[in-house]
């Protein structure tokens, strides 16, 4: 299932929490350097300033960092800021781009002392490349054999002190050694629409855009608690503002928008929509097996699983059952929908019989 993360085309969908090429151009300029510019996570930032302090004082590299939570909150972003208040180096890579041992050596020894090294998606890390990495996080060095049979020979390469901070949006699939390595382990949770607004406010600020504190509340509260998303919504709002409300973003100018492009109060979008009411429709809410589920709405099953199903999970209008996938009566009065077996319906169905 995993060789299939990043192929879904999220290009058109305005709510994925998932990076996606056109998120460059905003996010690039618009990432706090330190942690007084970070806005939210603050049992995070409140920890990791302590570990960052510690590490200065002693002078010493600051202990391996994992990171991990929905996409979209901001690893990547804290990874940097790591590394600019040790004011150090960052090497940015991922886990599916070290293919080899040898790949992750090279990265390894052109680190210089205090390095911050940053691997996104760690746990798509191949085992090959996990074993070498061990002896590099817990005594900073390299074992590596080169060579088959009585021309082997080992090499043991001692590296300078480093920081790994690895991010994941699946800490479960990642192996018990190379969790057990990480001495500082950090979730970051999702946003409120009051932290929100402040990153938006704050964006529009540097991207030169007018915004009303409302407007900047009505982008916040549909961006699914993400700030990626917030982000993209506010460029793609922009757009409407100044040609409808003379390039200021105010509250009715951002529903405008918003409403145009069928995201709706909450941050559910048309997709979102169509997978719960033909759930509704066609299967009574439920339960409904994935691959039926898929092929009803005509998407990938892996696509269901892993872009559709967290968000509605999160909100609870979508719970897992043995028996398959079932739409939660919170859902139905979303949609506007009589929840089966209620009052209303029970005494229409007793009318019916008489």
């Amino acid at each position: 299932m995993l060789e299939y993360e990043n192929e879904y085309d999220f290009e058109n969908r305005m709510v994925t929490p998932e990076y996606v090429p056109e998120d460059s151009d905003t996010e690039n300029p618009l990432r706090p350097k330190s942690l007084t510019e970070y806005i939210g996570q603050e049992k995070v930032k409140e920890n990791l300033s302590v570990f960052i302090e510690a590490a200065k004082q002693r002078k010493e590299s600051l202990d391996h960092v994992l990171l991990y939570g929905p996409p979209g909150l901001g690893k990547t972003t804290l990874a940097g800021i790591i590394a600019n208040e040790l004011h150090v180096n960052l090497r940015i890579t991922s886990g599916p781009a070290i293919e080899k041992p040898g790949d992750l050596a090279a990265l390894l020894t052109n680190l210089n002392p205090g390095d911050v090294l940053f691997i996104d998606e760690v746990h798509r890390l191949s085992r090959s490349v996990e074993e070498i990495l061990y002896p590099a996080m817990e005594d900073f060095a390299l074992d590596i054999i080169t060579g088959k049979g009585q021309m082997a020979a080992s090499y043991h390469l001692p590296l300078p002190p480093f920081t790994l901070v690895g991010a994941t949006t699946r800490a479960g699939q990642l192996s018990a050694p190379l969790r057990d390595r990480f001495g500082v382990v950090l979730r970051l949770e999702l946003y409120t629409p009051e932290e929100l607004s402040s990153i938006v406010t704050r964006s529009a600020r540097i991207l030169g855009i007018s915004i009303e504190p409302q407007g900047a509340l009505e982008i916040a509260s549909r961006s699914r608690g993400t700030p990626r998303i917030a982000n993209r919504m506010l460029r793609r709002v922009r757009d409407f503002a100044q040609v409808v409300h003379n390039g200021v973003i105010t509250l009715e100018s951002a529903r405008l928008a918003l409403d145009r492009m069928e995201v709706d109060e909450i941050g559910l979008d048309a997709n979102d929509r169509r997978m719960l009411s033909t759930m509704i429709q066609f299967y009574n809410g439920g339960p409904v097996g994935l691959e039926t589920l898929a092929a009803a709405i005509g998407e990938e099953a892996v696509t269901l699983e892993d872009v559709y199903e967290p968000y509605l999970m999160q909100i609870g209008f979508l719970s897992r059952t043995p028996r398959g996938r079932c739409v939660t009566p919170a859902a139905y009065l979303h949609l506007g929908l009589t929840p089966p077996g209620s009052r209303e319906e029970k005494a229409v169905e007793q009318q019916s019989l008489f």
